[in-house]
């Protein structure tokens, strides 16, 4: 059903909104007027926003990317369902399951246990369980089948979502901003568009109107397949990247080691080769306090002997560089190692008397004639001291 005019919109219903007792402040600028208790869709702002989805839509699908159309109301199911199938791409009907997108992985995991469930149908070994064994994993393969056959096809997350009525679908609208996807959505008057990248404000509950905008956007997501079937068909995500080491003329550069990957035993370890710390270790080619070894390009390793051990080339790195200075803790340790331990008081005597006195250097003045010098005259003895001259000698205890 093409659009030809704003009356085809007119006809569809597409300018019906919600009661005005339901509507968002936020949508003010779609809205033309209100008729009883209804409010009127400003078909020229439909019509802007439908353009713009069909040009973003069209180099979407031409790049090869992945368009989820989402839409689980019941008047939005069939049209959702007949559209997406058309186009060759993923949809989502009947519920959307909660880290669909922010948890593709367990998705795809699910689907996988689908697939083998279906195999064991075709191979026949499923006949091999019991009856009530065979009940529960039909019930498993129907639930599976109702929740994720729309996205057998999504192997890698979407480009792009188009959904009907973002206000039902706020956990897809909320997983798509989170991971920065562009969502395109029919929106009506009870809905917040500033969540949406590409809003089409219109009627999203009446299945004429819904159907008349998804033809629209189903013939440009066509267009831009055949587009992209015409430039060769290699979507841009899974085109191969070459690594920036691989290109020519950028030098390999090796990794800093991580501190204490040698281990003990490995090389540059305390004190040589092999012990704690890898090439960081204390005593090896990069101590604390010493240089930084030199990295290695590849054409400096290739031009060593094969035949050469890392621990060769621990001890020449080491004879090459400056030893480490000592810290101050062993400089400690060893002065006391060094000091002599202190003698008895008898052996010092005896030392100091087996030294010879050091020949002392005379003085200027010793050479020269020195002046006599007077004599002091004797003092007096008084009466005291020379009865204490005159007493006999205590004689010895025997």
């Amino acid at each position: 059903m093409p659009i030809n005019s704003i009356l085809d919109l007119a006809e569809a219903g597409v300018h019906f909104g919600h009661r005005v007792s339901r509507w968002n402040p936020k949508m003010k600028p779609f809205i033309r007027s209100k008729r009883k208790v209804i409010h009127v869709i400003d078909l020229k702002k439909t019509c802007t926003g439908l353009v713009r989805a069909v040009y973003f839509l069209e180099n979407v699908a031409a790049e090869g990317g992945k368009i989820l159309f989402v839409g689980t109301k019941r008047p939005a199911r069939a049209v959702i369902q007949e559209v997406a199938k058309k186009c060759e791409m993923p949809y989502v009907t009947e519920r959307w399951l909660g880290g669909s997108l922010t948890n593709h992985m367990t998705v795809r995991s699910r689907l996988a246990r689908l697939e083998e469930i279906e195999s064991m149908e075709r191979t026949g070994e499923i006949e091999r369980y019991s009856k009530k064994m065979i009940s529960s994993i039909m019930r498993e393969k129907r639930k599976l089948v109702r929740n994720l056959d729309g996205i057998r096809t999504l192997n890698r997350l979407p480009r792009t979502l188009v959904i009907v009525d973002p206000r039902q679908e706020d956990i897809a609208v909320k997983e798509a901003r989170k991971l920065k996807i562009p969502v395109v959505a029919l929106i009506d008057t009870d809905s917040d568009p500033d969540v949406i990248d590409i809003p089409i404000p219109g009627n999203d509950d009446a299945m004429r109107s819904i159907q008349i905008i998804m033809k629209e956007l189903e013939q440009a997501v066509e267009k831009g397949i055949k587009r992209f079937i015409a430039s060769g068909g290699v979507a841009i995500d899974e085109e191969p990247k070459a690594p920036a080491a691989a290109e020519e003329g950028a030098p390999f550069q090796r990794r800093r080691p991580r501190r204490g990957g040698g281990g003990r035993g490995g090389p540059g370890g305390r004190g040589g080769p092999g012990g704690r710390g890898g090439q960081r270790g204390r005593g090896g080619p990069r101590d604390r306090g010493g240089p930084r070894a030199p990295r290695e390009t590849t054409e400096a390793a290739k031009a060593k002997p094969a035949g050469e051990q890392p621990a060769k080339e621990a001890e020449k790195a080491t004879e090459q560089k400056p030893a480490p200075q000592p810290q101050p803790a062993k400089e400690a340790e060893k002065a006391t190692e060094q000091k002599p331990e202190p003698q008895p008081a008898k052996e010092a005597e005896k030392a100091a008397e087996q030294k010879p006195a050091a020949p002392q250097a005379e003085p200027k003045a010793a050479q020269e004639p020195a002046a006599p010098r007077p004599e002091p005259e004797p003092k007096p003895v008084t009466e005291t001291q020379q009865a204490d001259t005159d007493k006999p000698a205590p004689e010895e205890s025997t």
